[in-house]
């Protein structure tokens, strides 16, 4: 393919990235200027932050699979919520929707006949209803409590026919109000990690006491500042032991650490002199620590970002509680080795 040909390419794939990026910034444009979409976002919120069952969300084609992730963004955000194809609604699944929940209806141009009927199927229920739409003048804006309107949008797609732009848009309204939701609801770290136990999320926000193997009075002996090296890997044992050495003041204080590497250069700079070296010649002195409140997100940065293998745990006083060793961390699998 030709130089020019290729450069035609690109332009053509920016100008569908800058298409899809205009109707989401549009729609936050007029969100942020106030008025009738900020309005009827705080009333979907509302509605939301009053249900007390399950959100269902439901829609046709490509604004069913966008909904199915949106679904996914609330149950991941603590709202309780399935995905329901409206034609499968009509078809048995009305009874997974019972009082107590509410719906959140999506079809672009507001008149899908699957969507329509659901709506209507939902409001002599009692079910409280949410579209997401072109217009609150649509079909499906009338048949609902609140709209949040998507407005005009042209597709990304030359001829304007395949949802691309829309569906963007679609996508980023339903995350933003899942998100506004979870802030309205005071929704924490702690709470999102009840949510994702498993994966790469659940790891980093697991408190990184919980990763390290190596803790005070257990299997980490710590030594005194006035001691020699010799002495301090006499009290460290023979047996599988950490890659540094903590050093404490009189009160048990973290005032130094003494890695593998460092007793390694130590020896080559002064041979079998430096074992009777007092620790404070050699020692690291005020590193780097964690909080023992830290999560291993936190571990994970401070490991990248100081490129160290040992990074200390201590309490509010600066008394150590262990050693993580970035082995821990590739134990866990959120760095490689």
């Amino acid at each position: 393919m030709s130089t020019s040909a290729t450069s035609q390419e690109a332009r053509f794939i920016a100008d569908a990235l800058a298409a899809e990026a205009d109707a989401v910034q549009r729609l936050a444009t007029r969100v942020a200027a106030g008025g009738a979409e900020a309005a009827a976002f705080m009333k979907a919120l509302d509605l939301l932050e009053r249900c007390e069952g399950s959100l269902v969300v439901s829609g046709m084609g490509k604004s069913g699979l966008v909904g199915a992730k949106i679904s996914a963004t609330f149950a991941s955000l603590g709202q309780p919520s399935i995905f329901v194809h409206p034609t499968e609604a009509v078809h048995g699944d009305l009874g997974r929707i019972r009082r107590g929940d509410m719906a959140l209806l999506m079809s672009y141009s507001g008149e899908t006949e699957e969507v329509l009927a659901l709506a209507s199927l939902l409001k002599a229920d009692g079910v409280h209803r949410v579209a997401i739409c072109k217009s609150e003048r649509s079909g499906l804006g009338q048949a609902c409590d609140a709209c949040l309107p998507l407005g005009d949008i042209e597709e990304a797609c030359p001829l304007n026919l395949a949802p691309t732009a829309s569906t963007t848009a679609m996508l980023a309204v339903g995350d933003a109000l899942a998100l506004a939701l979870a802030r309205r609801r005071d929704f924490k770290a702690d709470d999102f990690h009840r949510m994702h136990p498993g994966g790469m999320l659940g790891a980093g926000l697991r408190p990184v006491l919980e990763a390290v193997r190596f803790r005070v009075g257990r299997n980490l002996p710590c030594v005194q500042a006035s001691g020699t090296l010799a002495e301090a890997l006499r009290e460290a044992g023979d047996g599988r032991r950490a890659g540094a050495l903590m050093v404490v003041d009189a009160g048990g204080r973290l005032i130094g650490l003494v890695t593998d590497g460092d007793v390694r250069r130590l020896v080559n700079a002064r041979g079998a002199a430096a074992l009777t070296a007092p620790l404070s010649d050699c020692m690291t002195r005020h590193p780097r620590t964690l909080p023992a409140d830290a999560l291993v997100r936190d571990a994970v940065r401070m490991v990248r970002e100081l490129r160290v293998d040992e990074l200390p745990v201590v309490d509010a006083d600066g008394k150590p509680l262990g050693l993580l060793d970035v082995q821990d961390l590739v134990a866990m699998k959120v760095v490689r080795d």
